[in-house]
């Protein structure tokens, strides 16, 4: 098939191009750390111009509102209102800011989670203890999925707030929301959803789903690099949740340097702290606006494929695949349960296959739009071929 063929009959292969990463290796692993655009060195360069020209007026100019300007970015992504979304540092810091304001001193003190929820999260949510906390982990029967009623029947009047992912990380299986955010809220519990593995590549409506907090980054899918986390907090929340996890980026009159006490902003920038991390926001955008310029909805759709190649030929090849088979349950990753795959790793590093491992799961591929039926498909021969030698 000639490029233009290939671009006829894939459209998305446009903007390849941009990611050279991409273009000079078999980039699977998107799931993991997005491919830098190539325009997020014009933003980096464009911080260091800033800061060189303009100096202390850099703050007044650009760099004061940038999280919740960057946040408003996100927002179409997420099916969010204008100034519900704040670009945050990452994932673990977004959650404690969330967490900083739920009591758990009464009865209403259970955190209700499972135990395939990130790692970082369950630390997180464990380092509540020592405030009253209560966390309940709900379990899995294959380590691969969440039953969704098994988490909602864990619900209850003591639960003070529902922490769970909205995709897997391990295996990319797709929770079932919907039920568990009427029952939390059925019983008076807010939910706060860790979306990492959703934001990107599966389509999402933060409105309709009506969760009060969602959580996410750049890392993956988004292509926006480290230190670009995001929070999405319910509008109804903004003016009412009083995060502990706080600064004077929160406070209405920050450089009235009032000694306190605190006093909270009523928008966005209510759930910010200190000195927001400039450079990492610069470069988040480039890949934001690109995956809203590509749509969700059209790389969902190519990603549906893409997985679904990986799928058939690990079946055909009698592997384990720990992801779920139906492609509407599964994220934008496949894991592949193969022998030893710590070390079929390193060689597929070595042969310039860019993908992961996980305990218990294998070997983990997340091709994205900017990738070719030939990327997956070397990919899948070059781990055959490792897999066949230790055979």
């Amino acid at each position: 098939m000639t490029p233009a063929e290939a671009l006829a009959a894939d459209p998305l292969l446009a903007w390849r191009e941009e990611f050279p990463l991409a273009t000079r290796t078999t980039h699977l692993i998107s799931h993991s750390l997005g491919a830098m655009p190539r325009r997020a060195r014009a933003r980096v360069a464009a911080y260091l111009d800033q800061w060189d020209e303009r100096g202390i007026r850099s703050w007044g100019d650009a760099w004061w509102n940038l999280p919740v300007e960057m946040g408003d970015v996100l927002a179409p992504v997420l099916g969010a209102s204008r100034g519900s979304v704040t670009v945050q540092p990452n994932v673990t810091i977004a959650q404690a800011i969330v967490l900083s304001s739920i009591d758990f001193s009464g009865k209403r003190n259970r955190i209700v989670c499972t135990e395939l929820d990130f790692p970082s999260c369950l630390y997180l949510y464990e380092g509540q203890a020592d405030r009253g906390a209560r966390m309940v982990r709900v379990s899995s029967d294959d380590g691969i999925t969440v039953d969704a009623q098994r988490v909602c029947d864990a619900i209850d009047e003591t639960t003070a707030i529902v922490a769970v992912s909205g995709v897997i990380f391990r295996s990319a299986a797709i929770v079932d929301l919907a039920p568990i955010v009427a029952r939390a809220h059925a019983v008076g519990a807010p939910v706060l959803v860790d979306a990492y593995q959703w934001v990107g590549i599966v389509p999402l409506d933060v409105t309709a789903l009506g969760v009060d907090y969602l959580t996410g980054g750049s890392v993956k899918y988004l292509c926006g690099g480290p230190g670009g986390g995001f929070l999405y907090v319910l509008p109804d929340r903004l003016s009412t949740t009083r995060p502990r996890l706080t600064g004077w980026m929160a406070h209405p009159e920050p450089f009235g340097f009032d000694a306190g006490p605190m006093r909270w902003r009523d928008d966005g920038l209510r759930f910010l702290n200190g000195t927001p991390h400039v450079p990492a926001l610069y470069a988040a955008r480039a890949g934001w606006e690109i995956v809203a310029e590509v749509g969700v909805e059209a790389i969902r759709a190519k990603s549906l494929r893409l997985t679904s190649r990986i799928v058939s030929f690990a079946q055909a090849e009698g592997w384990t695949v720990n992801s779920p088979l139906d492609g509407a349950r599964r994220g934008g990753s496949v894991s592949l349960g193969v022998p030893d795959p710590e070390s079929v790793h390193a060689e597929l590093d070595r042969r310039d296959v860019l993908c992961d491992w996980r305990p218990g799961v294998g070997i983990r591929f997340g091709p994205h739009f900017y990738n070719t039926d030939e990327d997956v498909e070397r990919g899948l021969v070059e781990l055959k071929s490792i897999v066949d030698t230790k055979r």
